[in-house]
């Protein structure tokens, strides 16, 4: 196969998606679970706490809830996989008077994620320098889309944030890509007062997370096609 030949193919495997793909392991409800199903859910949740973790430790600034994970980890003097976990559960709370109805997934995403964020502040060294911190960056944002291709072909249930954000834009009827927004604005706003590390990570990872979930979506549709 030729060079050229080559890059187009890998180029078409990278190819973003639009949509959400049917895989062989899409629940039918939330509470449908198999051992495949849980496998993929855990191994896509986990992935997506690794990667966040790195922009952690990349010093160069953290994804929006991360920023206000980390600067209420700080006011408390807790560590931040107990905050992650501690506002997570908070969010899900919000779900009751919206009247959402958590799923599987959702559940695991609380512990799991908040679990894998803490692993990877453990082992993950901090950036030696600025351009290792970006590097860290972008090998985040990348993980954080796999894994949340991974636990959304689950349809096991929405994260608590996704959650929020659906219910919010359903009650309200104001467009979810603005409310998506109005959220993460605050949490971001509200994080920074408490002292989370905001910057150029922080600037990529919202440039690059909705790419990145794409391109993994596209990747999983085409790996389950084949």
């Amino acid at each position: 196969m030729s060079t050229d030949a080559s890059k187009n193919v890998f180029l078409e495997f990278l190819r973003p998606h639009r949509t959400i793909p049917h895989t062989s392991w899409a629940a039918r409800h939330r509470w449908d679970l198999s051992f495949q199903r849980l496998f993929i859910l855990g191994f896509g949740l986990f992935i997506f706490g690794l990667g966040d973790s790195l922009l952690v430790q990349s010093g160069t600034g953290n994804a929006p809830w991360t920023v206000l994970a980390q600067g209420v980890s700080k006011r408390l003097d807790i560590s931040l996989g107990v905050s992650t976990f501690a506002i997570s559960t908070l969010v899900l709370l919000l779900w009751i008077p919206l009247r959402e109805k958590p799923g599987f997934g959702t559940l695991a995403n609380i512990l799991i994620i908040a679990s894998a964020i803490q692993l990877g502040v453990n082992i993950f060294p901090l950036a030696q320098n600025y351009l290792v911190g970006v590097a860290m960056d972008f090998l985040g944002i990348a993980m954080v889309g796999l894994g949340s291709a991974l636990y959304i072909t689950c349809a096991l249930g929405p994260g608590p944030r996704d959650g929020l954000m659906t219910a919010l834009h359903h009650r309200s009827g104001i467009r979810v890509g603005r409310v998506r927004l109005g959220i993460e604005a605050t949490v971001l706003i509200l994080g920074a007062i408490l002292g989370g590390t905001v910057g150029l990570g922080t600037a990529l990872f919202a440039l690059f997370i909705g790419q990145s979930i794409a391109i993994s979506l596209g990747v999983v549709s085409r790996f389950t096609s084949q």
